[in-house]
């Protein structure tokens, strides 16, 4: 079992930068592969990103094109934390933002998540 708790959200102006952050307990960390998802009003919840599991200098990881150069996922072990660093934020991206975990290495597919936060919303003004 994993427990994972987000926060970082907000409201931003166009242009403006976040971080989320998503801190894990439970199963040992290292194990896991994490992702970021998102879901705007009458949207479905959509991929925006994912980072292999393990023990390693650098972490492969996967971006959604609407992201891909703006957004930059990372992991850090020794915190059992997961961060989403969002620059160039667009009001496009105003949507509620979800950690998940997975016990694949990485995946860019929803079902293959197996444990969800709760969620932070974050807000992009015009």
């Amino acid at each position: 079992q994993v427990q994972l708790v987000e926060s970082g959200g907000g409201l931003v102006q166009s242009g403006g930068s976040l971080r989320l952050s998503c801190a894990a307990s439970g199963r040992t960390f290292i194990t896991f592969g994490m992702g970021w998802f998102r879901q705007a009003p009458g949207n479905e919840r959509e991929f925006v990103a994912a980072i292999s599991w393990g023990r390693r200098s650098t972490y492969p990881a996967d971006y959604a094109d609407s992201v891909k150069g703006r957004f930059t996922i990372s992991r850090d072990n020794a915190k059992n934390t997961v961060y989403l660093q969002m620059n160039g934020l667009k009001p496009e991206d105003t949507a509620v933002y979800y950690c998940a975990a997975t016990t694949r290495p990485r995946t860019t597919i929803r079902g293959d998540y197996d444990y969800w936060g709760q969620g932070t919303q974050v807000t992009v003004s015009s």
